[in-house]
């Protein structure tokens, strides 16, 4: 049953230089032409309306309720007074996902932030395209974007980049991956084969492993043959806890010691365990600084009783992001010219900003795993001025 809440919003100075891997669903809903009878997109105070579709039921239901509260806190942080907040159940389907787009646009929503699943914000992209609002996705999926569907999520193939760029500035010329044969570990691979290539590294051993394989053993061997040779070695291994023990564990049997070589890692690694395995100890991952939302993180649990689960903070930044729109004129500037800002935007994980295609940057810092902590040993930038746009 879709499921709504009312807030208002008034937006913190958030425009940066003017005035920073989802679940499978169902197949896409086929989308009719008729059109739904679209109401205002302001109330009768003059509040822009803004549409929140999140999985609030099916089993991400306790992802989307948290990131429900995340958006609160933006609201409360904020201030309150232009902006018309409702939330629509989105569930665990595109179908869901198009219904709440449909319920949202009747209401009259200028800007829809979500869904949260790359085949949802798909499915929305007919719909938006027929002249509906423009949707800020929090999907990190780089295929989902387009004009008029941005994603907000952390996307994968910038942090394989940038921790690239780190290894090359601090003289490793070498690489090689052990990945997962999925389209997430295939990606990973390619991005890291182009860059490096990019950088004027060489890539010396690419091993795919069967995902669902117990006995890593003989493709840990052809990587430890393979990358014998002179100048230290990047082993990128874009896996995440709990799998990422066995995967280190069969690394090690083959031979390759974790203090001569490199690891680095993407995002994945982003998580409070990844300090117990040892076998990291000095690797380097990409990700948001997170000094940045350590205090939205206190904020969260002393509100809600617990720690905020680490997507709520593209809702909190995302409402954010809505209220600095709905400022810049009467009845707010949703165009895909405001969204698109080339000096971008600031928010808990650092700034970002949104490119005409759909896709978006962001700066990330590079992390050293350091027993129970992380420590940035290469800050995010704070502004994009020296940055190209696309």
């Amino acid at each position: 049953m879709m499921r709504r809440s009312l807030f208002a919003i008034t937006a913190s100075a958030f425009l940066l230089g003017a005035c920073g891997g989802s679940p499978k669903t169902s197949t896409p809903a086929s989308i009719t032409t008729t059109a739904p009878q679209i109401g205002s997109s302001t109330t009768a105070s003059g509040k822009a309306r803004i549409a929140l579709l999140l999985p609030l039921s099916g089993r991400a239901a306790p992802i989307g309720q948290q990131m429900q509260q995340a958006a609160e806190m933006a609201l409360f942080d904020t201030g309150a007074k232009d902006l018309a907040l409702s939330a629509y159940d989105s569930g665990d389907s595109a179908d869901s996902a198009v219904e709440a787009y449909r319920k949202a646009r009747t209401d009259g929503a200028a800007l829809v932030l979500g869904p949260l699943y790359g085949t949802s914000a798909t499915a929305l992209v007919p719909l938006v395209s027929q002249g509906g609002a423009n949707v800020i996705s929090f999907s990190n999926d780089e295929q989902v974007a387009q004009r008029g569907v941005w994603i907000m999520g952390i996307a994968a193939p910038p942090q394989v980049r940038r921790v690239v760029d780190k290894a090359i500035e601090s003289g490793i010329r070498r690489f090689a991956t052990f990945a997962p044969q999925t389209s997430y570990g295939e990606q990973m691979v390619r991005t890291l084969e182009s860059h490096v290539a990019v950088r004027g590294g060489s890539v010396v051993g690419v091993e795919f492993f069967d995902a669902n394989a117990h006995d890593l053993a003989t493709p840990a061997r052809r990587l430890a043959e393979g990358t014998k040779g002179e100048g230290k070695l990047a082993i990128l291994v874009p896996v995440a806890p709990p799998r990422v023990s066995a995967v280190l564990a069969a690394l090690a049997t083959a031979g390759i010691d974790g203090r001569a070589v490199q690891f680095i890692g993407t995002g994945v690694w982003d998580t409070p365990s990844i300090g117990n395995e040892s076998m990291l100890r000095g690797a380097w991952y990409a990700a948001p600084d997170p000094a940045r939302r350590a205090d939205f993180e206190r904020k969260f649990a002393s509100t809600y009783g617990r720690p905020p689960h680490r997507l709520a903070t593209l809702a909190y930044d995302g409402v954010a992001l809505a209220g600095h729109l709905a400022r810049l004129k009467p009845g707010g500037d949703f165009s895909a010219e405001a969204i698109t800002n080339p000096s971008g935007w600031s928010g808990v994980d650092g700034i970002f900003r949104f490119f005409p295609d759909g896709r978006s940057e962001r700066a990330l810092a590079v992390i050293e795993i350091q027993g129970d902590r992380g420590v940035v040993v290469s800050p995010a930038a704070t502004s994009f001025a020296d940055r190209p746009t696309n």
